[in-house]
């Protein structure tokens, strides 16, 4: 098989202390690798004066200013996402590395990065395609990056009082919720912010979406999946005549009377997996099934 080399770009958690050692193995082991090394500014700076790293960078860039062959996050499934919407429509695969506690996204350790990186080398690796949401406002698109991952949450702005959301699914009236807010959800973050409302687990792949209310003031109100070719129109009524709309946990203010569109985006996000990678032991691991707790 033909030698290529590698181009990595690195992204990183700059509140991770302490962590220098297993920063150490993942750039000892791409310098390994005679592979070019991309590093975000931030990150980058953290490495270097923070982490007092010796660290050999072919370049630094800011916002989406790189290209390569794979995109490494160092963190957790937080780190992940900001990787993700940084790579954009780049079409890069992902890897994350997990710097604290297993993540569904950020799944390969620093003890297992070497066997990773050989297996990219010698093509030895999954990679998966994760579905995104697009959110429009008013039909144009919402803030700089109007794309999730995980989730689109329509949550009240105050702690005053609920909201009142008129949900439409391909322009047939659903349901009208009040409640705290609304969660839509890709498989990948049914794992998240949606399953710790009471919505479903969904296996990435799934092509569905799901929606599940925030403390919803009616009993009857239960979470529903959508095929994710379904357009989600939402009107939102709020005694403090505003907002929010978190995308990804990234916040942005809208007033009442903004029409919000959820549909599914034109470009997927690409994962890298390890080829023994198993989702349903992940799941089984961080739900605790089987685990006695008495």
């Amino acid at each position: 098989m033909e030698y290529r080399r590698l181009r990595f770009a690195l992204f990183g958690n700059i509140y991770q202390a302490r962590k220098s050692a297993s920063i150490q193995k993942v750039l000892s082991c791409i310098a390994s690798h005679d592979a070019e090394l991309y590093v975000d500014m931030e990150y980058y700076y953290f490495l270097k004066d923070n982490q007092h790293l010796d660290i050999s960078a072919t370049k630094v860039f800011t916002d989406d200013d790189f290209d390569a062959d794979f995109v490494v996050s160092m963190g957790g499934d937080g780190t992940f996402l900001k990787a993700a919407s940084r790579v954009g429509h780049k079409d890069i695969p992902i890897i994350g590395v997990n710097m604290g506690r297993l993540g569904f996204l950020a799944d390969i350790s620093p003890d297992d990065i070497e066997r990773c990186i050989d297996a990219l080398v010698h093509d030895e690796f999954a990679i998966e395609s994760r579905a995104l949401i697009q959110v429009e406002a008013d039909g144009l698109p919402l803030g700089d990056f109007c794309y999730a991952l995980n989730d689109v949450a329509i949550l009240k702005r105050d702690t005053a009082s609920m909201i009142t959301i008129r949900a439409s699914i391909n322009g047939q009236y659903l349901n009208t919720y009040q409640a705290d807010g609304l969660v839509v959800s890709t498989p990948t973050g049914s794992t998240a912010y949606s399953l710790s409302n009471g919505g479903p687990i969904i296996v990435p792949g799934t092509k569905v979406f799901s929606m599940t209310a925030v403390a919803p003031h009616s009993l009857n109100v239960r979470p529903i999946v959508l095929p994710d070719s379904a357009v989600i129109e939402l009107d939102v009524e709020s005694r403090s005549h505003n907002f929010l709309v978190a995308i990804d946990g990234r916040s942005e203010k809208c007033k009442e009377g903004t029409k919000i569109s959820l549909r599914r985006a034109p470009y997927d996000v690409k994962v890298v997996k390890r080829s023994d990678h198993r989702y349903f032991n992940t799941l089984r691991e961080k739900m605790m099934w089987g685990a006695d707790t008495r």
